[in-house]
């Protein structure tokens, strides 16, 4: 039977969410700060004196709208929150506008399980209630090299089976130029919503899902950026003037409704993803 989701707890994903208490990982040119409180995100990554997040401040200060979050056990918009699995109905809470949009992980205080001088460990306990009824746990590993920053995001099932799509969503300041050549990407119908089938790339300016197996490259303020991940899909929001999110994910936005995926108890899905800073 279907449930009223106005009868269920809302996480309003434009509520405002301070970074709270930081850990910086990092090396003499690239350091990276994170706000284990704030739903385990990077607040900032900066490189040779230029800083590259969108951050928090006075006018920004919703919690889908700086640093760079983890999506987990979910990425994008679910339609209206509501899927099927294994037969049953679910309906989880509406958090922007009409949906239920990029998981619980972003919204919640992540565990620092280890602190080194250039990497950082977190994990979180997904709940099993109304905002997610599946428990299961989240794990993050955020590592800085020479010129490189990595990071590797996974979430595992408890004792039951349950659907999952994980990723990231950084909020890049915007860049001077930005070079992405995807396959393929999804339409939209008039909720905004990816559909299928695929199409050929439209151009820009997008709030779209990719398909997409080739580096991305961004460039600003006289750095260049490479992005790769074991992720084949993609999310490319740059509407907004003052930045461009490129977001790596293992499946499309409502991908519990348009690709169902599955996890085992006991089993793990874990992606990567990289930015390099090229040389000149």
């Amino acid at each position: 039977m279907a449930v009223d989701p106005r009868r269920l707890p809302a996480l309003d994903a434009m509520a405002p969410m301070q970074p709270g208490p930081l850990i910086a990982i990092g090396n003499a040119g690239l350091r990276v700060t994170i706000a284990p409180q704030a739903g385990g995100r990077i607040a900032q990554i900066h490189c040779d004196g230029i800083d590259h997040l969108v951050g928090y401040d006075d006018a920004n200060q919703a919690m889908i709208a700086w640093g760079s979050y983890p999506m987990v056990p979910w990425a994008g918009r679910i339609r209206q929150g509501r899927f099927d699995f294994q037969g049953r109905e679910y309906q989880l809470p509406l958090n922007l506008d009409a949906h239920a949009i990029h998981g619980v992980g972003f919204t919640m205080a992540w565990q620092v399980e280890a602190h080194e001088p250039r990497a950082a460990e977190l994990s979180l306990a997904l709940p099993e209630d109304e905002r997610w009824p599946f428990g299961g746990t989240a794990h993050q590993r955020i590592e800085v090299g020479e010129g490189r920053l990595k990071m590797e995001l996974s979430v595992r099932a408890g004792a039951a089976p349950m659907p999952a799509v994980i990723g990231w969503h950084p909020w890049f300041r915007k860049p001077e130029q930005l070079l992405f050549s995807p396959s393929s990407m999804y339409p939209r119908d008039q909720q905004g919503i990816a559909i299928l089938p695929l199409v050929e790339p439209l151009p820009g300016p997008w709030d779209d899902c990719f398909i997409n197996q080739a580096p991305v490259v961004l460039q600003r303020a006289g750095q260049r950026l490479r992005l790769s991940s074991d992720c084949t899909h993609w999310v490319v929001y740059d509407q907004t003037a003052h930045a461009t999110c490129i977001e790596p994910q293992s499946g499309p936005p409502d991908a519990f409704n348009l690709e169902p995926a599955m996890v085992l108890p006991g089993e793990t899905l874990r992606k990567r993803f990289l930015i390099e800073w090229l040389k000149p």
